[in-house]
């Protein structure tokens, strides 16, 4: 599963490295901004997966996302039922806040490749152990930028998804600190954020 996960992440995020959060937003709200997204060129969209409400609003994304050829992950998956729950959804990707074992393997029993969340260097060591190599870091701003300058040396096969507090004012940072991927979750509603967007992803499309 490890080999299987890291190809399914690497070809996920292979043409841009910005993802969309869209957290507690409903039905309508939630498939307009995941459109929103995949205009801009933002290949992944994440629907955290915590009321009946957001079930809804994950499944209407998934037909969406099916529609036009787009990944949709379910988040806040933080139990092995909800692994289950996002699978007949139609979830393509699991993401969770923190790491939990327990988790992680039933992710990898379904086949079904999770970003599990970290924030310190023996979290880190400990998703190497389950076979992780794509995680996410949460929360980044409160980690820091440096955070990932640092953790870098001790752990260069992993790569990082920042979430957490990241929009068009400081996604570049992250990035330039060896982020892989940055999140971005409201910023997609708004205009001046979205010209700041594109042109990041402008940018790093020629780098």
């Amino acid at each position: 599963m490890t080999e299987q996960q890291d190809d399914w992440f690497e070809r996920a995020f292979a043409g841009a490295p910005l993802m969309a959060i869209l957290r507690g937003m409903g039905v309508d709200r939630s498939v307009r901004l995941a459109e929103t997204a995949w205009d801009l060129g933002l290949d992944s969209v994440e629907v955290p997966l915590q009321t009946d409400e957001d079930e809804r609003a994950l499944r209407a994304v998934v037909e969406r996302g099916v529609a036009r050829g787009k990944s949709v992950g379910a988040g806040t998956i933080i139990t092995p039922r909800q692994v289950t729950l996002a699978a007949e959804s139609g979830a393509e990707y699991l993401v969770s806040p923190g790491l939990d074992p327990a988790v992680v393997r039933a992710a990898q029993d379904a086949g079904i490749p999770i970003l599990a969340g970290v924030a310190t260097p023996s979290e880190v060591q400990l998703a190497v152990s389950l076979g992780l190599t794509w995680l996410k870091a949460f929360p980044a701003t409160w980690l820091g930028s440096g955070w990932f300058r640092h953790i870098r040396g001790p752990f260069p096969q992993v790569r990082f998804v920042a979430t957490g507090g990241l929009d068009a004012s400081n996604v570049e940072e992250f990035l330039d600190a060896g982020v892989r991927v940055a999140a971005v979750g409201s910023a997609l509603e708004d205009a001046s954020q979205l010209e700041r967007l594109a042109a990041v992803l402008q940018a790093r499309a020629v780098r």
